[in-house]
């Protein structure tokens, strides 16, 4: 058995992410976890958490939105702090978000919902974003193959729009393994679900 601390924010969004990476370094410090997976749209998550892990955590893995997210072609993040992040010790994943993907184009045409659109709106309805966004970019790495799967644990950064609110410390999986998936320990989350 263990305890452990979990930090609540009284509402989502990036003001909470200054704090939430020290609860992350506390948990780095207090189980030697060596990989974080880091969400990231704009990049500016991800620098914050270069500037602060690079040197204590052997695998530093952002996770960005796939090209087109937020428009046909366009690409979220700022090709020069994608330069940075690819300059430093992390490695930069751009991939499909796997709680939506193809299945979003086909209940934008048709309308219904998918079983992965489900699955993603029950982890925001009982969990929040952020949780949805820690469980999608674990997921998103293993598939990339910047992430080993197995019994090794990983912490996961997820957030609600900007900046970062929730994280966790997960057992990860690939989408064709889901449910091999586990949430080990919750770090720190909103108590409210929307800003």
């Amino acid at each position: 058995m263990s305890v452990a601390e979990i930090t609540y924010f009284d509402r989502p969004g990036k003001k909470n992410t200054e704090k939430l990476m020290d609860v992350v370094s506390l948990c780095l410090k207090r189980t030697g976890i060596k990989t974080i997976v880091v969400a990231s749209n704009s990049g500016e998550t991800a620098l914050k958490a270069i500037d602060r892990w690079s040197n204590s955590c052997s695998n530093l893995i952002v996770v960005t939105s796939h090209a087109g997210f937020s428009g046909e072609g366009a690409l979220d993040m700022d090709r020069s702090i994608e330069t940075k992040i690819e300059r430093s010790s992390a490695k930069l994943v751009r991939a499909s978000h796997v709680l939506s993907g193809v299945e979003r184009s086909f209940t934008k045409k048709f309308g219904g919902i998918s079983r992965v659109e489900v699955v993603s709106q029950t982890l925001r309805t009982l969990f929040g974003h952020g949780m949805k966004v820690c469980v999608e970019v674990s997921v998103m790495a293993a598939d990339s193959g910047a992430l080993k799967c197995g019994d090794e644990e990983i912490i996961v950064i997820g957030g609600t729009g900007e900046g970062a609110d929730t994280a966790c410390v997960v057992r990860p999986a690939h989408a064709n393994d889901f449910f091999k998936f586990e949430i080990r320990e919750i770090l720190a989350m909103p108590r409210k679900k929307r800003a």
